[in-house]
């Protein structure tokens, strides 16, 4: 950020918790900019600084939000947008990448950067091991902007394919089924003894992280506020008397 004359557009990435996890290069962004925009939540994980500009918004106002900060920057404004994890996973970059794309000429002249972050899968898989160790992939269960169907297609193919997965946005009070459904649709295509991790809120005080097998797995073990790890046929528990269960996908598959 530093040299840049006249207005521009950063999409920061926090981390998943903690200040100990935001990037230095996250850090100068947040300090130099001169209004920040974000989820309210997230928003509030930023230090309040005097005449910065603050502006809050819902989750599910994703493009309005990126329009919003998008005009502010094109006017001339040293403007930040706060995404939790990282920008560019089921996050803010690709909402505002979005808006220039369907915006006015003038964004696309704009100086955009994306910081990059720590996100939930990575913080979740570092705190049980490695289940990430081997070839992964990451779903969103949400089907607010794609039908259910597709998720369950990709479910079967990843499981299918022997992808780990992630998890992300698994359960919310409008979506109360979706989690189950997709451990259902894993039990058909995977043993029942595969590790499954819930991290809730890792990074932060409530902090909770809890390992079991795929034929105990339900939904209501998770909340927003959860990152799912599913492993695959290949990944492994380590039992450690007195320790935290380690749980890692070998670096090796297929035939020896």
């Amino acid at each position: 950020m530093n040299g840049r004359s006249g207005g521009y557009l950063v999409v920061v990435g926090l981390g998943p918790g903690e200040a100990l996890f935001l990037t230095p290069q996250a850090q100068e962004a947040l300090e130099q900019a001169e209004a920040i925009y974000g989820y309210m939540p997230y928003l509030d994980r930023v230090p309040v600084r005097e005449g910065q500009q603050r502006f809050a918004s819902d989750n599910r106002e994703e493009l309005a939000r990126a329009g919003a900060a998008l005009a502010h920057a094109a006017s001339g404004a040293r403007v930040a947008m706060v995404s939790g994890g990282d920008p560019g996973v089921f996050a803010m970059a690709a909402a505002v990448i979005e808006a220039i794309d369907a915006g006015p000429p003038e964004w696309r002249a704009l100086d955009l950067s994306i910081v990059p972050g720590i996100t939930a899968m990575l913080a979740v898989a570092a705190k049980t091991g490695a289940p990430l160790g081997h070839d992964f992939c990451a779903i969103s269960l949400s089907d607010n902007l794609k039908p259910f169907e597709l998720v369950e297609k990709r479910l079967r193919l990843a499981a299918q394919a022997g992808f780990a997965m992630a998890f992300y946005n698994p359960v919310s009070k409008a979506r109360p089924w979706q989690l189950d459904r997709a451990f259902e649709v894993l039990r058909e295509e995977l043993p029942g003894d595969v590790p499954v991790i819930f991290g809730r809120a890792v990074g932060r005080p409530d902090e909770r992280l809890r390992v079991l097998p795929l034929a105990n797995a339900r939904g209501h073990m998770a909340d927003m506020a959860t990152c799912i790890i599913v492993g695959s046929v290949e990944t492994r528990t380590v039992e450690r008397p007195g320790l935290s269960t380690l749980v890692y996908t070998p670096r090796r598959a297929g035939p020896r």
